[in-house]
């Protein structure tokens, strides 16, 4: 039986023709369009940057082939995406665990909706499956499978898809971001002021696309994509590139999962649009833009949570919020979160540095430490807009609670600052300059 493999490999370009590299393996770089007209890109079309190689062909002066190219891809996500590409839907991985593993997973469950909830913890008593079996359990208490008549192995197999299609090596945009910023919208969407205008509709887009708002995530950043000529970076007109990809992703996976497929074609066409509009507004570009408005509407008192547009917008508002509440944790997991996301930081500005790339802001780890690149964060980027949305709730106990770690976490930081910086606050101010004019490296302020 003969079967169609789609294959493209992508290059990083250099003004130095001795640099250039192939150092990307496209799988299935297909984008499908379905009745509705909205492309959706398969999965793994993602350029999978491997850093193995890069380092490798430097030193070797090596082009490298195709095979050399796949066989230096990690294994799993090949394999995966070959199976994919020949109609073999992939099957779910077995979830490995002893009863007493099952029975701590399940009891933090019974407690999901607490802001202390430690997801660390979470995803090792899963075995590295927390995102899917969160979302089975939310799916689940919040009625949306009896709501929607959704075939629940369907479900478990899409779900399984987006996990899947994170990359686990990135240290912080990975499956485990994922989860956590879902049990963050988990809460926000349980606020009073919001839960009780919230449609069964309105709680499945919040929770899919906190789940999906960065699938396929690489790495690196817009910028990054743009100066190394990233097809990607074409394909959306540099504009919100990562945003438009995890949007697509996303729909690809809905698709080819059918889980929708039941639906009449105009309640998915809405959807499809819906999930869109959410994730795109997760561009730390638009952050401006979405204040000015938040405020706007708290000021002028005319938010009316009964209508569509204000009820879509204060989810948009609300998945911006758990998708830098990082912290707005308590100080043992917003630490560790930082520590992620700074080193994922720091490996695109050592890429950038080996290729003689201008070093991104935020990206050099010998000028821009951790507490700095905290501080400047948390200053012009997460304090104002939770302190719009402890407005919009009324100052509700889980707004207060936010509030109170954000400034504890901002003095510990602080605490551990450099000597010489504690009294300018140079560097602080510096880090919120480059999240506020320029893509933050995470692509969406993902911070800290």
């Amino acid at each position: 039986m003969s079967c169609l493999m789609v294959e493209r490999c992508g290059e990083i370009l250099f003004e130095n023709p001795d640099q250039n590299v192939k150092c990307v393996c496209m799988l299935g770089d297909v984008r499908l369009r379905g009745q509705t007209g909205v492309p959706a890109e398969r999965r793994g079309s993602y350029p999978f940057i491997d850093f193995r190689l890069l380092n490798n062909t430097t030193h070797s002066g090596e082009i490298g082939t195709k095979k050399k190219v796949k066989r230096l891809l990690s294994f799993q996500r090949y394999f995966h995406a070959s199976r994919l590409l020949r109609g073999i839907i992939p099957q779910a991985p077995l979830h490995l665990l002893d009863e007493d593993y099952l029975g701590q997973a399940r009891h933090m469950l019974s407690k999901v909706g607490m802001w202390d909830f430690d997801i660390f913890l979470f995803d090792r008593l899963t075995n590295g499956n927390s995102l899917v079996t969160l979302l089975c359990h939310l799916f689940n208490t919040h009625g949306l499978i009896h709501h929607f008549k959704l075939d629940m192995v369907t479900l478990h197999r899409f779900l399984v898809m987006v996990q899947e299609d994170y990359h686990s090596q990135n240290p912080y945009h990975n499956a485990v971001h994922a989860a956590d910023v879902t049990q963050a919208m988990h809460c926000y969407l349980k606020e009073p002021k919001l839960a009780s205008s919230l449609t069964p509709l309105d709680i499945m887009l919040g929770l899919l696309a906190a789940a999906a708002h960065d699938v396929d995530h690489p790495g690196v950043n817009q910028p990054f994509l743009i100066k190394t000529n990233h097809h990607l970076a074409n394909l959306y007109q540099n504009t919100s590139v990562l945003e438009n990809h995890h949007w697509r992703s996303t729909i690809g996976m809905l698709r080819e999962s059918r889980l929708l497929a039941h639906l009449p074609e105009e309640m998915t066409q809405d959807i499809e649009q819906q999930l869109g509009s959410l994730i795109l507004a997760t561009d730390i570009n638009r952050q401006n833009e979405f204040l000015t408005r938040l405020k706007a509407h708290l000021h002028n008192k005319d938010l009316r949570l009964e209508d569509v547009r204000d009820r879509h917008f204060m989810l948009q508002i609300a998945l911006k919020c758990a998708d830098i509440c990082n912290p707005c944790r308590i100080w043992e997991m917003s630490k560790q979160w930082s520590e992620r996301v700074c080193e994922e930081f720091y490996r695109q500005g050592d890429l950038e540095q080996k290729f003689e790339l201008e070093i991104s802001p935020l990206c050099n780890q010998q000028k821009d430490s951790i507490p700095s690149i905290q501080i400047g964060f948390m200053t012009y980027i997460v304090e104002p807009l939770f302190r719009e949305w402890a407005r919009f709730t009324g100052n509700s106990a889980l707004s207060e609670s936010m509030l109170r770690h954000l400034s504890h976490n901002k003095a510990q930081w602080k605490s551990l600052l450099p000597k010489q910086r504690r009294s300018g606050g140079g560097g602080a101010e510096h880090a919120g300059q480059g999240t506020e004019n320029e893509e933050q490296p995470g692509t969406k302020g993902d911070a800290p």
